[in-house]
């Protein structure tokens, strides 16, 4: 570890404010069967050591972070499309986790793992420095009420950790449909500067992320979706 990625790890050590609320929602019986059986085959529990993701997926392939995987579905048709590289995704809400669960069954997807807890804490504490050949954070909360922006996921801090943990030329993508959102994004990710904006400002939707129902929705009601993609530099 350099002094960089030590410098941005230990900048996390302190507690940080979450950008979850875990709530009582409701998890349906097949959600829990599924998180009940597919946890011990298919989830990893958190722990404060570096996964040796070799070990995880039983080869050496390009791996890729998806941090908020909401219900799994489109990290699952993802996975499912690439299968030449490994995919790993943090979620706290057991109905999500369940349902995620449930399409890595349903698709018998051997490229999939998941992780249930704090994205800082596993990004920080479980995920080795330059070890992933991308981040995708998809739609992430917005927390739109100003009191509340201090919860927003994509932060200096966070970024320049998320950073740390990509290889050369390893990519950072996210996506909101909240424009206020958008231009925070924009401007946290062009601040850093370990990482390149791959277009000007935002780019067209890659054609790796498949347009979700959420998304489907949101663009009949007129809310535009932007993406943003940015490169960590090669080493010189």
């Amino acid at each position: 570890m350099n002094e960089r990625d030590d410098t941005a790890a230990s900048e996390h050590r302190a507690s940080h404010i979450r950008s979850f609320v875990l709530r009582q929602g409701r998890v349906s019986s097949a959600q829990r069967r599924f998180h009940e059986e597919g946890m011990p085959r298919w989830g990893i529990a958190y722990r404060p050591a570096a996964l040796d993701l070799d070990a995880v997926f039983a080869r050496n392939a390009p791996r890729i972070l998806e941090i908020g995987c909401g219900m799994g579905e489109t990290t699952a048709i993802i996975a499912a499309a690439h299968p030449q590289n490994d995919y790993l995704g943090i979620e706290v809400h057991t109905p999500g986790v369940g349902s995620l669960l449930k399409e890595i069954a349903t698709r018998e997807l051997s490229n999939l793992r998941v992780i249930q807890h704090d994205a800082v804490e596993v990004v920080r504490d479980m995920i080795a420095p330059e070890s992933l050949s991308g981040i995708h954070i998809f739609f992430p909360d917005p927390w739109p009420k100003k009191r509340q922006q201090k919860r927003r996921l994509i932060q200096a801090g966070f970024v320049r950790l998320l950073a740390t943990r990509l290889a050369p030329n390893g990519y950072l993508h996210c996506a909101t449909d909240w424009e206020e959102y958008a231009l925070q994004m924009l401007n946290v990710l062009s601040a850093e500067a370990l990482l390149t904006n791959l277009a000007n400002d935002f780019t067209p939707r890659p054609p790796y992320r498949p347009q979700t129902k959420f998304e489907s929705r949101g663009l009949r009601l007129g809310h535009r979706v932007r993406d943003l993609v940015f490169r960590r530099a090669a080493t010189p």
